[in-house]
């Protein structure tokens, strides 16, 4: 017999995948639509249309303003937000259950049908500028820019997701109305619900609210070439110095993957981690430090962050070199792979006990891998991982080129002088 709580998939006529799960005793249901076109799909003269669209979206369609899209939504208590990544754009509301209708025809009127009035195209120009300013002043986050820039240079993977103002100031209506068009099409998305859901009705009511658009095709794109290690320093007047280092990673669709979140929970993921319990625990030099994995089609990475004084930049960089060197040569240990295991089958399970999370899960899983692995195969691929299988990984990776981003009141030189 099928187990009626289980993920179940769906692809229209239209060509829209549909996947929901139903949670027995939720009474409330999370819906989203999720593009599989994101900044690294974007040409030189169009960085930043996938977020401006994201914001352009909300504005409203020829039938309803931004006003009466978050006035419905508010009035029935729930929620409605978007966000844009280097691969994938994602519009989602969650609601009360007996709201479904309202959220399908809120989602397919805003994704399907955008009005880009004019003014308003403008003032979310501004807008949008405006969230570039503001990210430039944050050093905590130019950092992991600066870092992505190092290891993929000349790539749109090395790029940050929300544009620049050369870029995003001249975008007319036209250009981000023409990558709608040829983005936002069935055969490029999909659509994920979580909750209290009834597969059926929610294929049978994405199906009259299609607005006819068929068709479409996932981007094309090329792996970018990594880079070769070195240092890269943005001076800044800051408080703090931010640190990051960068190392070549693996792909998304890589079966390593569990073994590189086994690495990477035992390098800097939790506060038992070998860098927390190290350079903050241990020597108090720092507040926040940690490491970190991005996959992507055909590349990824595994990076290391820390923030600390300018006068112990040096220290610190060289106590993450150092553990690298030791992962690298002698991997983990017995009890760090024990807990490594407890610990992401506890935060995999705890992380799907609402709607949202849920619907997260199907949504990425599906726009990225084509398929939505159910929690008893996520739990045997890290119940399978072994201690050869971390040492091998870890001897790959952490012996390759390293790229250094530094945001600070420094120079290359000050870094390298210890």
């Amino acid at each position: 017999m099928t187990d009626p709580t289980a993920a179940q998939t769906t692809i229209a006529d239209d060509a829209l995948t549909v996947v929901t799960e139903r949670m027995p005793g939720s009474r409330s249901v999370t819906l989203g639509f999720w593009v599989g076109t994101g900044s690294v799909d974007e040409a030189d003269e169009l960085w930043g249309a996938s977020h401006f669209l994201e914001h352009l979206l909300f504005k409203g369609t020829p039938t309803r303003s931004a006003r009466s899209i978050a006035e419905a939504v508010d009035a029935v208590g729930g929620d409605m937000n978007a966000f844009t990544t280097k691969e994938y754009t994602a519009f989602y509301v969650r609601l009360l259950a007996d709201e479904v209708d309202l959220g399908l025809d809120i989602l397919a009127d805003i994704l399907w049908s955008p009005a880009f009035r004019p003014d308003e195209l403008e003032s979310e120009r501004q807008v949008i500028i405006e969230e570039i300013l503001m990210h430039g002043d944050e050093p905590a986050d130019l950092v992991h820019d600066v870092l992505a820039g190092a290891l993929w240079p000349g790539h749109p993977l090395g790029r940050e997701v929300i544009g620049e103002q050369r870029t995003i100031l001249p975008m007319t209506r036209q250009q981000i109305a023409d990558f709608h068009a040829h983005h936002y099409r069935p055969a490029n998305m999909v659509f994920a619900a979580a909750g209290a859901v009834d597969h059926a009705a929610v294929v049978d009511g994405l199906a009259a609210r299609s607005r006819g658009v068929t068709g479409g095709v996932a981007p094309v794109r090329q792996p970018p070439q990594p880079g070769r290690g070195g240092t890269v320093v943005v001076e800044r007047p800051t408080e703090q110095a931010h640190l990051a280092v960068g190392l070549t990673g693996i792909s998304r669709d890589d079966d390593r993957r569990y073994v590189l979140s086994v690495l990477d929970h035992v390098l800097g993921g939790g506060m038992s981690s070998r860098l927390f319990q190290e350079i903050r625990e241990e020597r108090g030099l720092a507040y926040s430090v940690y490491s970190y994995r991005s996959s992507y089609q055909g590349a990824g990475a595994l990076a290391v962050y820390a923030g600390t004084a300018p006068a112990h930049a040096g220290e610190v960089l060289d106590l993450i070199t150092a553990e690298l060197d030791r992962m690298a040569d002698k991997g983990i240990t017995d009890a760090e792979l024990a807990a490594a295991k407890t610990h992401l089958r506890g935060s995999l399970v705890l992380g799907l006990e609402d709607s949202g999370a849920r619907m997260s899960r199907l949504g990425h899983s599906q726009i990225t891998l084509g398929r939505v692995p159910s929690i008893e195969e996520i739990e045997t691929a890290y119940a399978a991982v072994g201690l050869d299988d971390v040492r091998a990984l870890a001897g790959e990776l952490l012996d390759g080129p390293r790229h250094v981003a530094a945001v600070g009141p420094f120079t290359d030189e000050h870094l390298t002088r210890r």
